[in-house]
Order: structure tokens, then sequence, then C-alpha cells
């Protein structure tokens, strides 16, 4: 190993990365925009009229595609397809997995002995068949139950990357059952679609039609040179590193965070805008993160499904550009511990078709109204689903980002700003039943009407909140880098939906049976609103012991670990919610659940393997070589020196001599625990029983290790050293 890492670092300072991965940039990168894209300006050009508008009426309405004009569709898209090179197509799609997967099939179709055509019919867009029980799916397919399905969702562009047309596609079973994370989010974006345009009709906007709800991702990441990634055992197998000592200088100087971009990286992201470009990935953002070697990337903000997609196309493009460049990518939320981990902040709104963001107020108390109301109504749905919203950003990695001072609690709070907090506060405050003349003018003149200005001289932004409105959009901050951005969507529309069938309801009951007018009926329900969700709101600093304590007295979660979020996830009110939207049946959310929580024993059991490993085959070892020189010195001391003078030379030799043994006795006892604790977990009886014991009895055991082994890294011979250090990993450019 250490062989490994010396070779890594001679190989660096023989290449310049910066000369031979160079990358011209296009005066005009909008000119490869969506290049490889089936994009609506592509379609005008390869289809009929009669199948582009029904593939718009598919794309904006819903509205399902017949058969012979999707052979249409099919054909126009293979001719586009062949014109880029293409020799091959695959539906693309989002299993459990939190990565993408792919089955190519060639278009290539022989049709006599000696002759053949590229081939592509409309039953071969809308559908294809992989193995349902290979993927992870809870229970739900058995292994000798192996067919699924994929079929194409016509909302989400496809695209061509190499020589592959990639169609997007949701995954499901052959009884039906979804197995992706696509399926559910359509489900949701529809559900959230329904309910927030009924609103905008029958109060606000007779003319919008559609809902549709936006997000734009900020995706954080590291690079590392793929040398030094080859070189940790941990590294390429979990993501992260299981051992190594904080090197002196971490990011205490604050000097990488917006630094100048070093230039290896540089080209690394010239070439990654360009592919994102060509992809139709609208990139504007790229800078340096706080952490020594962290980058962050965003784009602008897109319809959701869309933007999960290239999100997580993104994800793969880059890991593909990363290794041209010979660096590997990072996404574990904390690959390296005394630094910053990373996470993908996604930025949540509600757009009109007519327009309008439905989070950002107007020019006048009727817009204003419509505001509060979108406003209002997304913190009652926070407040009342918060535990739900915790447990779709639950994950082993991002347990050890969550209230690490670097990322938002565990305790799922509402930031406003004071301002706005001060509006709510005057709403509260509102008469119930009929408004007199004096409070409906004070209200639209000196309440809602000054929301506009308000918000151009808002609060600084709060950085330890996990929901933070910010201007014009809420931000989920609490989302794991790695996570398929799917997850925590869904949850968010689901909730947004119900919550905003429920106030219609409500609104409606008041103006049929109390006689209020509409505005008085939305003032008295917001009103209420306000009461019950006041306990979520909060403006101050995340990261004290102090806001745990009053969350507590709030009554608000504190739920710390994965499988304590994921046993909340089973509670009634959030099957409920699921079931009445027809997101999930009762056994698609049990099934999920289980999914998440063989996932987290699955990693903690792999990260436990690989550290008993490491431990003993490569940093014992390595620990005993040294002592063993010590020991040499000393024999060699005792020889040439009298007793006095032996006993004071060679003092410091015979205490690391013993430093080691008590170390490397640490260890070695440490590992036999952990052995011995990850083969009882797993003969837990229930996945969430695994998954506890995983978390409370084996997780705790890694510290004794790694405590040990970073003190050997501080005493042993650097020359002898097995591991590649910290300071290598995080700052060699």
């Amino acid at each position: 190993m250490a062989y490994l890492r010396f070779k890594a670092l001679e190989m660096l300072s023989f290449k310049d990365y910066r000369k031979d991965n160079a990358v011209e940039v296009p005066a005009k990168l909008s000119e490869l925009f969506c290049q490889n894209v089936f994009s609506e300006e592509t379609m005008r050009s390869y289809l009929t009229q009669e199948a582009f508008t029904s593939i718009q009426n598919a794309i904006k309405r819903g509205t399902k595609i017949q058969r012979d004009v999707a052979d249409q569709i099919a054909v126009a898209m293979k001719d586009w397809a062949l014109s880029k090179g293409a020799t091959h197509y695959t539906h693309w799609f989002q299993p459990l997995t939190g990565s993408t997967a792919e089955k190519h099939d060639s278009f290539f179709t022989p049709f006599e002995s000696d002759r053949a055509i590229e081939r592509f019919s409309g039953g071969m867009l809308i559908q294809q068949e992989p193995d349902a029980s290979s993927f992870p799916n809870g229970g739900i397919r058995n292994t000798f139950e192996a067919r699924g399905y994929t079929a194409w969702d016509p909302s989400s562009p496809s695209f061509i990357i190499g020589t592959t047309l990639c169609i997007p596609s949701i995954f499901i079973s052959y009884t039906g059952e979804t197995l992706d994370y696509k399926a559910p989010l359509l489900k949701a974006l529809h559900a959230v679609d329904e309910a927030a345009t009924d609103i905008c009709k029958s109060y606000f906007d007779k003319n919008i039609t559609k809902v549709s709800p936006t997000l734009g991702w900020e995706q954080e990441y590291f690079l590392v040179d793929s040398a030094l990634y080859q070189s940790r055992p941990d590294l390429v197998i979990t993501g992260k590193t299981l051992l190594g000592h904080s090197p002196a200088k971490g990011q205490q100087l604050d000097d990488h965070y917006f630094g100048s971009i070093p230039t290896r990286v540089m080209n690394f992201m010239k070439e990654l805008e360009i592919e994102c470009m060509k992809l139709g990935i609208p990139v504007t953002t790229r800078h340096n993160e706080v952490a020594p070697n962290q980058f962050e990337l965003a784009p602008m903000y897109e319809e959701v499904n869309v933007a999960v997609d290239h999100n997580s196309l993104l994800m793969d493009i880059m890991a593909r550009v990363a290794h041209k460049h010979h660096f590997h990518i990072l996404f574990h939320e904390k690959p390296f511990a005394g630094v910053n981990g990373s996470g993908k902040h996604n930025n949540w709104s509600l757009a009109t078709d007519t327009g309008e963001n439905l989070l950002s107020p107007g020019k006048n108390p009727k817009k204003n109204l419509q505001f509060l109301t979108f406003f209002v109504n997304t913190i009652k749905a926070v407040h009342d689903y918060a535990d739900l919203l915790r447990a779709s950003i639950a994950s082993a990695s991002n347990d050890h980002r969550l209230g690490a001072n670097e990322a938002p609690p565990a305790i799922i709070s509402v930031f406003i700003g004071t301002q706005l907090f001060n509006v709510l506060e005057e709403l509260e405050k509102v008469t119930s039943g009929k408004l007199s003349p004096e409070e409906k003018t004070d209200l639209k003149l000196n309440v809602v009407g000054k929301i506009p200005e308000i918000l151009l001289d808002n609060t600084d932004r709060n950085r330890t909140s996990p929901f933070a409105f910010t201007g014009n959009k809420f931000e989920i901050r609490a989302v794991g880098s790695s996570a398929n951005c799917a997850e925590v969507m869904t949850v968010m529309n689901a909730i947004a939906a119900k919550q905003l069938q429920t106030f219609k309801k409500e609104v409606d009951a008041l103006i049929a049976e109390k006689g209020l007018k509409k505005d008085e009926a939305i003032f008295n329900v917001l009103r209420e609103y306000i009461k019950v969700s006041k306990n979520i709101l909060f403006e101050g600093d995340g990261y004290s012991d102090e806001w745990a304590e009053e969350a507590a007295e709030r009554g608000l979660s504190n739920l710390k670990t994965t499988p304590e979020a994921l046993k909340r996830e089973l509670d009634d009110k959030f099957v409920s919610l699921y079931e009445d939207l027809n997101i999930y049946t009762h056994r698609e959310i049990d099934a999920r659940n289980e999914v998440k929580l063989e996932k987290y024993s699955t990693v903690i059991s792999i990260e436990a393997t690989v550290l008993g490993d490491i431990a003993r085959n490569h940093i014992i070892p390595c620990a005993l070589n040294y002592q063993n020189r010590l020991i040499e010195n000393v024999k060699g001391l005792k020889e040439i020196f009298s007793d006095t003078e032996f006993k004071k030379l060679a003092k410091e030799q015979m205490n690391m001599i013993a430093e080691i043994s008590e170390h490397v006795s640490v260890i070695k006892l440490g590992v036999d625990q952990l052995i011995s604790a990850t083969a009882k977990a797993k003969t837990a009886t229930s996945s969430q029983l695994m998954a506890e014991t995983f978390c409370n009895d084996v997780k705790p055991l890694f510290d004794n290790i790694r405590d040990a082994s970073d003190a050997l890294e501080m005493v042993v011979d650097d020359e002898l050293w097995p591991m590649t250090k910290y300071r290598e990993l995080l700052f060699t450019r």
C-alpha cells in the first residue's frame, strides 16, 4: 500500500494535467444548447404536425399518445438519433439503487439472410422489459418473479450519450407496483398541479390552467486525483475515508471558498459545461466550496421532473468527465472527517402557465394575498409533515453531515426572515369571521400591500435552517449530495398538494356556511394556519444546543439517525397521505421503507468490513514494522552505551514502542468487537431492528479504531505509512 501511495504521488509530478487536458470552449455556449436532445425545436423539424401536437399535449396536459402516433414519433426519433451517430437505444430509468440504469438495444435488424435495416417502432419506444427482481424492491418481487417494465416518460426529453439514444422512463413491476423514483414523483406533481390550479382558478386568476413545481438544485462535490483515489481502498469501496488524521491546515483560513479555481479543475469544469449544454442541462454557476478540493455547480430552475432527470444525468456525466481529467468525483456527504461535507440544496417553487411564480409577491394586494396563500400553506404542510420530510433525506451517509455545524440539523424548522415573521404576526390578529371595512383597508394597505417592499430588504439567509424562504422560493438545505432529488421532491409536492386540498375545502366551507366573502374566508383560514404552525418557525442558530432544547419544548422532533427517521415514515398519517393522493399503495410504502432500511444496514456493514480489513491488513502490520525498527534501534543503543546512558538515550524510543503497542492493542480489540457486533446485527429479525442495531451497536465501534489508527499515523515513519494522507488527498492540485 505504501508503494501505491508514493507511486501515485510520483505520477503527479510527471504529468502536466493543465496542458494535457486543456479544453477549448466555444465563443457561445448557447450554440451547443440541446444539441444532443430531442428538443421541442428538433421535434418541429422531424415530426408531423399531428405527432408534434400529440407529444406536446402529453407533456403539457398528460394526455395519452395513441399507438399509431407513437410509431410516427419513434421513426422520427430514430432518424434524428441516426443522424447523430447513434447505433443503440435504451430506456433510461432511476431504480431504487440511487443511480441510473440502462439496457442497450441495437437499431440493427436483419430481415433477409444478407440484408439489414435500422428499425425502431412505437412499441419499442413506449416499453422495455428489464429484470425487476434484480433491483431493490423491498420484497415486492421474488427472484423467480423477474418481469418488470420500463415505460417512456414523454414529459422529459430524450437525449443521446455517445452512440446511444436514451429515453427517460418509469420502472414498474409486472403487477404494477412502482420500483423507481420517477413514477411516484410524476404522481405527486400531478396532485399538486391539480390542487394549486384549483385554488388559482377559484380565488385569484381564472386564466391559470396549470401549475408546475420548479426545482433548482445546487450540487456539491469533491475532486481527488484518480491515482491517489485508487491508493485508498476505503474511498474506492465506500466513497469515504474511514481513517485519516486531519491535516494541519484544513478549511480554517476560509481561503478556498469562492477562491480562484485551480487550472486543472477549471479544465474539468469547462468540459463538463460543454457536455451539459449539449444535453440541455442549463448549468450557470461554478465555484470553490468551503472545504479543500470541494466545488459546486448549479443550473437555472426547471420543471421538477426535468430538473430531477438532469441532476441524475449530470452526476453520471460528471463522473465520466472527471475520469478524462484523471480525477475521481466524490458525491458522498462526508468523505473526509474534519472538513465540511457536501449537500444538494433543493430550491422549490410553483410556476403557473401564465408566467407567475406563486411564491413571489405581485404589484397589488390581490397578487400578494395569492402569495400569502401559497406561502402560509407551504409552512403548514411542512409543520404537519415534518417527520416525513426528514425521512426523505435520511441515509447512512447524510447522517454524518446533518447537525455537524456545516449543514442544517435533523430538527425540521422553517426560516422566513424577521419581516415576514412580523407579517404573519399581523395576520394572526385578523378578526374571526367577517372583517370590518377598516380592518380590510388596514390589511390591504399596511400588511398585504407592503410585502413587496419588505422582501426587497429581507433578512439575511440562515444557512442553519433546513427549510428556508429565500425571496421567491423555499430552499430545502438538508438534502444530501448523493441523493436522488426525486425522493424529497415527491414528499414536498405530496404534502403541498394535500395541504392545498385541505385549504380549498376549508375556505369554500366558510364561504358556503358562514356567508364570508372570498378574501375574508382566506384570511380566516390563514390566521388559523399561522397559529398552529408557529412553533416550526425559527430565526436563530440551528446549530446551538439551546435550539435543540427549545425545539423539544415546542414539540418538534429531533430524529438524529436514519433508523429513527425511517421508523416514523410508516405512521398511519403518512401512509394515508400517500394513499389518498394515489402516489403509493400501502404495499409500496412498506417495500420502499424496507429498501431504505436494508441499504442503511448494508452500507454500515460494508464500512465495518472495510475498516476491519484495512486495520488488520495495513495499519497493524505497518505499525509493527516501524515498532520493530525502533526495537532494533534500542538494541543497538544498549550494545554501545552504559546502562545509565542507555536509559536516558533510549527513553523516547521505549515510550514510542509502548505507545505503538497500546494503539495496536486498541485496534485489534476494536476490530474483534466490530466483527462480533456486525455478525450479531445481521441476525436481527426485522429490517428496522437490524438498522437500529447497526446504528447503535456497530457504528459507534468505528471511532476507537479510527482514533488509534490516526494516532499511529502521527507516530509511524511517513515512508512506511500505507494510506494516502489527508494532506495529499485534499491539497494535491
